[in-house]
């Protein structure tokens, strides 16, 4: 045997600013610029862009021609950009992955180029698959344009879509080059999903930060109205968190069963699939983060007081705790439920499931006692909602 150890070393950055587009604006500009030569030879880069974000910025198109103009010694927009539709649908279609594929081969994009994605979560999920796997990986720039992915799943390592009706069955994990968030990006968004990043914030407090739970109860009342400078603090502090447990968690491609970041995500990811998307992944989050909870409540390991602070917090911010989904059976199984699995098996490994223990505490788990999640469900539907009995479709079900 011959053996050689292969280290590798990252840097993971995130960026905050804004009006990314103005030609006075260098941040996109001197990334693209770092590192290279020939600095006369402009780079070229591909821009994939949230049909839903220039729909919301007619202008936006405009401002991104103005930019290249002004930089043009720099950095070359090849063509036009690549307008695809965001939200959680984007990954069911694998047409979308061609389309993003094509273009990089017709406009040349190589291994010293960028593929620069700019919308929601779902959208930088897609495109970071596609940069990751054609040429067996082209360097990626990240500009979200949401709550969620300013403070979460954006300033992430992983890419995926979805496949065999589960969420991101097919990825890679690649570091992105930069993550740059420009907070006017959130002042588009419809009040839904500028609330839905929020619920990531409350769910690596209750895990990781007392202090940023206590910040947030504390500004609740700004939160709950969309106050711009509540929600700008809640991010940067919820993006500093995820990244350091990339950096500093020890497992950043997750070789390992556990994934404390997804607490209250295995039966959110469920829940999203069997109401159709009905349920955005923020609301979905919420409603999995009360199971969680009200689970660990009753199995003695969660004060009563500190359950009730918890599901407080996030009802005060403006969710919902209960959605009729959780009541679906199928065959007589509740449907939610196969979340435990599906969400072992994305892993590998033996079942892993965070709980929070306390406020900013939390212990890993390998089994959950499916006898007792009926009783959870039930209690829901009593002080938080009205269960609708019946049978999910089939589709619905794998």
């Amino acid at each position: 045997m011959i053996a050689r150890t292969i280290q590798l070393t990252y840097e993971h950055r995130v960026l905050f600013t804004r009006s990314i587009f103005d030609p006075g604006n260098r941040v996109l500009r001197d990334l693209v610029a770092e590192g290279h030569d020939e600095i006369h030879r402009p780079v070229k880069a591909l821009l994939v862009v949230d049909q839903g974000l220039a729909t919301a910025d007619p202008l936006l198109e405009e401002r991104i021609t103005r930019y290249a103009e002004a930089h043009q010694e720099v950095i070359r927009f090849t063509g036009t950009p690549l307008f695809l539709p965001g939200g959680e649908s984007c990954k069911n279609d694998w047409n979308f992955v061609e389309r993003i594929w094509e273009r990089i081969h017709t406009d040349g994009i190589c291994r010293h180029s960028f593929v620069i994605a700019v919308g929601g979560g779902a959208l930088l999920d897609l495109t970071g698959f596609a940069a990751a796997t054609a040429h067996r990986g082209i360097r990626h720039i990240r500009l979200p344009t949401t709550t969620l992915s300013q403070g979460d799943g954006g300033v992430g390592v992983k890419n995926g879509v979805n496949y065999f009706g589960k969420k991101n069955w097919v990825g890679t994990f690649a570091i992105p080059y930069a993550v740059v968030n420009d907070l006017d990006f959130l002042r588009l968004l419809p009040p839904a999903q500028r609330r839905a990043g929020i619920i990531e914030a409350i769910k690596v407090s209750l895990i990781r930060d007392r202090s940023l739970f206590e910040a947030m109860e504390s500004m609740s009342e700004r939160l709950a109205n969309l106050e711009e400078e509540a929600l700008e603090t809640v991010i940067r502090r919820s993006a500093e968190l995820h990244m350091n447990h990339i950096a500093l968690g020890g497992d950043p491609f997750e070789l390992g069963s556990a994934r404390p970041l997804d607490f209250g995500h295995w039966s959110a990811h469920k829940l999203e699939q069997i109401s159709g998307f009905r349920l955005g992944h923020g609301e979905a989050v919420a409603i999995g983060m009360t199971v969680d909870l009200i689970y660990a409540r009753r199995r003695g390991l969660l004060s009563a007081e500190d359950e009730q602070r918890a599901l407080a917090l996030i009802r005060a911010v403006g969710f919902d705790l209960y959605a009729s989904e959780l009541a679906l059976r199928h065959h007589g199984e509740l449907v939610i439920v196969r979340g435990l699995e599906e969400f072992r098996e994305h892993l590998g490994g033996e079942l892993t499931i965070t709980l929070v223990t306390g406020i900013g505490q939390a212990v890993e788990v390998h089994e959950i006692d499916t006898t007792l999640l009926p009783q959870v469900l039930d209690e829901m539907a009593l002080r938080f909602g009205a269960p609708q009995a019946g049978d999910v479709p089939a589709s619905r079900v794998a």
